[in-house]
């Protein structure tokens, strides 16, 4: 079996779980919901904080959320032992890294879709340069999976892991973060040619911790 079809295969099951749960969507995406509503009400929107913040708080309530997703992803292999049944199914570690790096990218993109919606409603955003906004998104969206999913498995075998996740998680996006926002920043500015070196940013740092989670989840994952 292909390194490819087995990514799918494990996404595919990562896919269903939620699907059948509803976690994603009675949890997570409410989370990320009131997170952008209290921000909406913290700060004055008649002054124009709201439109000018909107980038930040939109990426800042993305991974907060995404911190949730990742945290549902392991937690989900910890019942019935489904991890030691993935282990014993002979999945290369590779593909279980992309496979559950793409369910946790797929659900994130439909809780951006959703928040960039209330943002553009609530913040009163006008919304430029789409094209630089999507390509941004898409490869945030990838960074954010893959160090996700990387420090998933690192924080899964300890006993703290849910505090310590975000602890590892957060300043390692921190490029993350700095470039989606000023990529946003400039994009709904009007000013794309100024968003593509962030763009470009967002990319290289995608690729290389998709790079080191292929190279390195699977003896992670079997040592852990």
């Amino acid at each position: 079996m292909s390194l490819w079809r087995e990514a799918l295969l494990v996404a595919g099951k990562d896919l269903r779980i939620e699907a059948r749960s509803r976690v994603a969507l009675a949890q997570i995406l409410p989370f990320g919901i009131v997170v952008v509503l209290l921000f909406a009400f913290a700060l004055d929107p008649d002054r124009g904080v709201l439109a000018r913040v909107a980038p930040g708080l939109f990426w800042i309530a993305v991974l907060l959320a995404a911190l949730l997703a990742v945290g549902r992803s392991f937690a989900v292999e910890t019942q019935s032992n489904a991890r030691d049944g993935l282990r014993l199914a002979g999945l290369d570690g590779a593909a279980v890294f992309l496979g559950k790096s793409g369910a946790i990218a797929t659900e994130l993109l439909g809780l951006e879709l959703v928040l960039g919606l209330g943002v553009v409603v609530l913040y009163d955003v006008e919304v430029h340069g789409l094209g630089v906004l999507v390509l941004a998104a898409l490869a945030a969206t990838v960074g954010v999976a893959a160090t996700g999913t990387l420090y998933g498995v690192l924080a899964a075998g300890l006993r703290l892991r849910e505090t310590l996740l975000p602890l590892l998680v957060l300043p390692v996006l921190a490029p993350v973060m700095l470039g989606a926002t000023r990529a946003f920043e400039d994009g709904l500015a009007g000013a794309p040619g100024d968003a593509w070196p962030w763009v470009a940013l967002l990319w290289i740092f995608g690729v290389l911790y998709t790079g080191i989670g292929v190279l390195a989840f699977g003896s992670l994952w079997e040592n852990d």
